[in-house]
């Protein structure tokens, strides 16, 4: 490795750890789940949270959203919203008789996709097509949006009540699923006294433009993958498949999205290179909510975690 490439890559460990750092002043006692967002996100994916209500998870898209100098906004969803109200709308100006278009919340560099399971299916599907496609669709005409463009969904795993759990399929759109926990004791005081006088969100400066993020993101794809540990990957991937215990396994996205997530993970420790480590680590967070259980199996009970690990020990690491 040339000294300028090593230059660059201690650059770029420093700038997502700056970040890790500058949205961990306001989520407090967390910085598992804040580092995971955030290589989430220079990877170029989505993130889906799946906890119980008042954990912080609207606070965390904020002061993700601040940190990079991006625009925030989020939906609630619920049974009554339409996809026309996240997407956007044309309406008409009599006085020019034509069609004006209104663009909708997805419009926006950080996304907070609250209770997602609460909106219809047909309004789920809007924000996964922007997902997926970087565009919206309206009344036939396409409209990019602009990078960065970062979602986190999250779903209530409590009051399922009128509720529209997402599809399989759908769940394969978000590279990982995270929980963020209750805070220990002596977290949660320490919440409690950093935010006796001030908001967290008061202590979030800017510490990138998202240039500077689309920058990492292309350092990301910039980290190499030797064929040997490309082999390792895919030969994890599809050993979900095979499985008795698993009746779908993981997809050929999963692989694209361990990848990334991996190659991510590299850039953090500051190499331009993957080791296994850092595959194995990164399956147990890309995979799981990617498989489905084998209905009449003993392990129809099974964490998906739990499988995941069964493959890691199966597939052998290459020397």
């Amino acid at each position: 490795m040339r000294a300028a490439e090593r230059t660059d890559n201690a650059r770029h460990a420093e700038s997502v750890q700056r970040l890790i750092a500058n949205i961990s002043q306001a989520f407090t006692g967390k910085d598992q789940v804040v580092a995971q967002a955030v290589l989430t996100l220079i990877a170029g994916g989505h993130l889906l949270l799946e906890d119980l209500p008042g954990l912080g998870k609207t606070l965390l898209a904020k002061a993700l959203a601040q940190s990079v100098s991006g625009r925030f906004k989020r939906i609630q969803f619920t049974a009554d919203l339409l996809p026309s109200d996240i997407t956007g709308v044309n309406i008409y100006l009599a006085e020019k008789r034509e069609f004006s278009f209104h663009p909708g919340p997805l419009f926006t560099n950080v996304l907070l996709g609250d209770e997602i399971n609460r909106a219809t299916p047909r309004t789920q599907s809007s924000l996964l097509e922007a997902m997926e496609e970087q565009h919206v669709t309206v009344d036939g005409s396409v409209y990019p949006l602009k990078a960065p463009f970062f979602v986190i969904a999250t779903q209530n795993p409590v009051e399922l009540e009128g509720t529209y759990p997402l599809p399989f399929a759908q769940m394969d759109r978000f590279l990982i699923r995270l929980s963020i926990g209750y805070l220990n004791r002596e977290q949660e005081m320490q919440m409690l006294r950093t935010q006796q006088k001030s908001h967290p969100l008061d202590q979030v400066k800017p510490v990138m433009t998202c240039e500077d993020l689309h920058e990492l993101q292309k350092a990301v794809r910039e980290v190499s993958v030797e064929t040997t540990l490309l082999g390792y990957l895919v030969d994890i991937v599809q050993a979900t498949r095979k499985l008795d215990v698993i009746e779908y396994g993981a997809s050929p996205r999963a692989s694209l999205d361990l990848q990334s997530y991996s190659q991510a993970t590299a850039l953090l420790q500051g190499r331009d290179f993957v080791l296994p480590d850092d595959i194995k680590q990164s399956a147990r967070l890309v995979l799981p909510h990617r498989l489905i259980n084998r209905k009449g199996t003993r392990s129809v009970t099974v964490n998906s975690r739990a499988i995941v690990d069964q493959v890691l020990e199966m597939v052998p690491v290459p020397v």
